[in-house]
């Protein structure tokens, strides 16, 4: 195998990996924590921004759910158990 070939089966493994382990974290709605409670959390957590979390938490709150983070499970797993940790309800699909 050719240096050339070997580096693109390479390129096309990374690229295969990220789509196979792209995972969504989703927050769902409740009726027992606040805004500023799951904006904090998404900041937190998550590492949004407070303008990312706010619209993160408006759109949960309105539409049921929103996907909060995309990626690798191992990144997603970690986040869905901080957040559950503080009470929020989060699934990943």
């Amino acid at each position: 195998m050719s240096n050339f070939d070997e580096k693109y089966l390479n390129e096309e493994n990374e690229v295969l990996d990220d789509i196979i382990n792209r995972n969504t974290l989703l927050l769902h709605n409740d009726d027992h924590h606040t805004f500023d409670f799951v904006i904090g959390a998404l900041i937190d957590v998550c590492k949004h921004d407070p303008e990312q979390a706010e619209q993160c938490a408006y759109i949960t709150h309105y539409k049921g759910k929103c996907d909060v983070k995309k990626g690798k499970m191992s990144v997603i797993r970690p986040m869905r158990d901080g957040l559950t940790k503080k009470g929020l309800k989060v699934t990943i699909v």
